[in-house]
């Protein structure tokens, strides 16, 4: 076996990528305050093709070192849009069609690998802060709570990797 070189892969261009049909999620980022959870995101929802991340509350915006340094350039790539309220962005969303997920922990959440993801149809995808999680205002907007199955002692992921872990399972039944 041998490793592909990086000129193998036939990788997007950044205008490809942007002139490409994206897959039907759209991140939020509810009051990250990780810089290098907020540039993971970017990269993964590249990987992903996703339609965009919205940045809100404390979330830094590009460009910025801390996120550029996890991105790799994903912020070029990916469309996003800054909001001072998740609450506005939410409800901007909800206006324009899209089902409203909040990966969180949450009395009657289905675990990730049970939740039924729809062709034709528009899903936001709620991250929240890394202590606190999504704000309980935003989970009583939401049509859904999601969340990812644990068998360990701690209570949850890092933001990056449950955006990873939740991306590639919904994509997956996207596909399907």
């Amino acid at each position: 076996m041998r490793k592909l070189l990086n000129s193998e892969l036939a990788r997007k261009s950044v205008d490809q990528f942007r002139a490409s049909q994206k897959t039907p999620f759209t991140i939020v980022l509810d009051n990250v305050r990780s810089q290098s959870n907020i540039g993971s995101v970017f990269r993964t929802a590249d990987a992903f093709l996703i339609e965009s991340v919205y940045l809100c509350g404390i979330t830094a915006q590009p460009p910025h070192r801390e996120i550029q340094k996890t991105a790799l350039g994903a912020t070029e790539s990916v469309a996003w849009k800054y909001y001072s309220s998740t609450m506005d962005a939410v409800e901007e969303l909800r206006k324009r069609g899209y089902i409203l997920i909040a990966i969180e922990q949450a009395e009657g959440a289905v675990e990730l690998q049970d939740v039924i993801i729809e062709k034709g149809k528009k899903y936001a995808l709620i991250f929240g802060h890394e202590i606190n999680g999504v704000g309980q205002e935003i989970v009583d907007l939401c049509d859904l709570c999601v969340e990812i199955p644990q068998f360990g002692t701690k209570h949850s992921f890092n933001i990056a990797v449950s955006a990873g872990i939740v991306l590639w399972e919904v994509c997956q039944k996207m596909i399907k």
